[in-house]
């Protein structure tokens, strides 16, 4: 195929207008504007996990709307698409309100003054976009004065913006209330990531501080603002009333579980189907959908756009690519591995471990949260967890319950690799134990391998995936091995070395000991620990696995074979 000829991939670009002018594939998604504008609410909070196309909407709701752009540059970035089709809708309303369009995403300080530094910055930013309000003959002096406290910088020591943290949690009003009397039209507010500085805040220990002016800030221009035609939210988590929105009871929340607006946000099955048909690559649509689809949006079954872009553009050019993990990397997974690390009952370890099992746990969710409550106890993790994209709902809910999966391959990666490090940090705070462990394997001891190594996997939440094949089953107990050998800093220790026929599962070198072994392991389906091991005895013996230790001049070499099944172990040594 002539990658040449198609459309570019839209990997990491978020602005509407440039997507539509620089020839890149855009998923009509036009849609929202005509549901919006139909069914609109004075405030309108839109609450999806991260990488689902938030900022994406936020900017073609502003490239729609803005009357700062030339209307028939307008028309022509949304001629052919979905909204062109309501032509009344938009006569009434493109190009028709000054909006007022931010981003909260960069606010992001390690303490409070570099945080309200940003915001100053954000919002002085976005008021120099209307510099003319300065000259302008619908504002009196006061006005204008009003208008350059907000765009006042201090040129002495370039520290940026000025405006007092009165003017900057009143800013946005004021802001609104100018450009009404300039155009004399009431205004459109979007404001994007709304939350992420009351997550960096309380991260950084200066919760308390952003609530105060974020809380300000929006109760000045989302409450008591006769300026105000519609604002527009979006964000990750739903945060409670009692902390930011006090007394706001205009506001509209369209969330993960509404089935209003549902299919805007991800791309739909018939959405990726085209997409790959476009590129020619219908060949991978079931490794796309076991890895990146399985989310639901209300009544809607959608997949992580920015997962099936990023895959996309990859295969396009290697057509053997294997899916990634394309999401985990733009986050810090903080919490999941929160859930797992204070999951100290043996229930909580058991749900965790069904959920990778790919099935279903049924929790009571609360959808509106402070920050603080967010980690104040378990029940209240797997409503984040819900929210955020690492689980998601199947079928219908009964009020607030809900039965809760993994979505896919991916996210499941996710939970596997935070559960494998959160065992290798727990067990190497035991040195005593590892030891003795690692003793057991130099002296040849199965009977001690064994009790040890039943300990441990009675200890951590099993990665028993029933939607994989037997291999990768064998993976996560081989992963738990290497763990706990590579804890001898003075043992050489290789994963799948080529050695001898094959590739060997591990292998160690004690050279001190002028000592080798070999290991191999087996997952038991029908829990015959015996035969397992006998099978990976003979494996070492038939692919002659001990010819790598024995290259390195090591004499003596021990084999061992270890089946495993659910949370036991057996151990031979020859």
């Amino acid at each position: 195929m002539n990658t040449a000829i198609k459309k570019k991939l839209p990997i990491g670009i978020e602005n509407f207008e440039k997507i539509r002018t620089e020839d890149f594939y855009y998923i009509d998604k036009t849609g929202l504007i005509k549901d919006l504008l139909y069914n609109w609410g004075e405030v309108n909070l839109f609450t999806r996990p991260r990488r689902f196309g938030k900022s994406l909407n936020m900017s073609m709701l502003k490239s729609f709307l803005d009357i700062e752009g030339d209307i028939t540059y307008t028309e022509k970035l949304f001629n052919g698409l979905e909204i062109s089709k309501e032509t009344s809708l938009c006569k009434e309303y493109m190009g028709a309100f000054p909006v007022i369009s931010i981003s909260l995403k960069g606010v992001n300080g390690i303490d409070f003054a570099a945080a309200r530094d940003m915001m100053r910055s954000i919002i002085g930013n976005e008021a120099l976009r209307f510099y003319f309000l300065s000259e302008s003959n619908n504002l009196n002096e006061k006005e204008k004065m009003q208008y350059n406290q907000l765009t006042a910088v201090d040129e002495s020591n370039r520290q940026g913006f000025t405006m007092s943290d009165t003017l900057l949690m009143g800013s946005l009003k004021t802001l609104s209330m100018l450009l009404q009397k300039h155009y004399g039209k009431k205004v459109i507010i979007l404001i994007d990531e709304y939350d992420v500085p009351l997550a960096k805040a309380f991260d950084n220990g200066y919760y308390e501080e952003m609530i105060m002016l974020i809380r300000n800030l929006f109760e000045q221009v989302l409450k008591t603002n006769d300026s105000l035609q519609f604002a527009v939210l979006t964000g990750c988590l739903r945060v409670s009333k009692e902390s930011i929105f006090t007394g706001l009871n205009n506001m509209k929340v369209l969330s993960i579980t509404d089935v209003r607006f549902d299919e805007y946000f991800g791309f739909t099955d018939k959405e990726v189907r085209e997409l790959l048909e476009y590129y020619g690559l219908t060949a991978s649509y079931e490794t796309i959908k076991d890895w990146y689809d399985g989310y639901r949006f209300g009544d809607v079954h959608v997949y992580c756009p920015w997962d099936v872009i990023c895959y996309c553009d990859e295969l396009r050019f290697d057509p053997k690519v294997q899916p990634k993990d394309y999401w985990s990397n733009t986050s810090s997974n903080q919490s999941v591995r929160y859930f797992i690390e204070n999951a100290e009952s043996n229930t909580t370890k058991r749900e965790i471990e069904r959920l990778v099992e790919g099935k279903a746990v049924r929790k009571e969710i609360r959808q509106e949260l402070t920050y603080r409550e967010l980690y104040s106890d378990t029940d209240n993790i797997w409503s984040v967890l819900f929210t955020t994209g690492y689980l998601t709902q199947q079928g219908k809910s009964d009020d607030d319950i809900f039965n809760l999966v993994i979505p896919n391959q991916e996210v499941r990666k996710i939970f596997t690799r935070q559960i494998m490090e959160w065992f290798q940090d727990m067990t190497k705070r035991d040195g005593d134990t590892l030891n003795m462990f690692c003793d057991a394997f130099e002296n040849g001891d199965a009977a001690g391998v064994e009790m040890y190594f039943n300990a441990y996997l009675r200890k951590t939440i099993s990665i028993r995936d029933t939607f994989v094949g037997k291999y990768r089953k064998e993976n996560f107990y081989h992963g738990i091995l290497l763990g706990l050998l590579g804890f001898k800093d003075s043992w050489g220790v290789w994963s799948n070395r080529e050695s001898g026929d094959g590739y060997s599962d591990i292998l160690v070198e004690i050279e001190e000991k002028d000592l080798g072994i070999v290991v191999e392991l087996k997952y038991s389906e029908d829990s015959n620990l015996e035969a397992g091991c006998r099978q990976a005895l003979r494996q070492i013996e038939e692919k002659n696995y001990t010819e790598e230790l024995k290259a390195l001049g090591l004499n003596h070499i021990l084999k061992f074979g270890i089946a495993c099944c659910k949370k036991r172990c057996k151990v031979m040594v020859e």
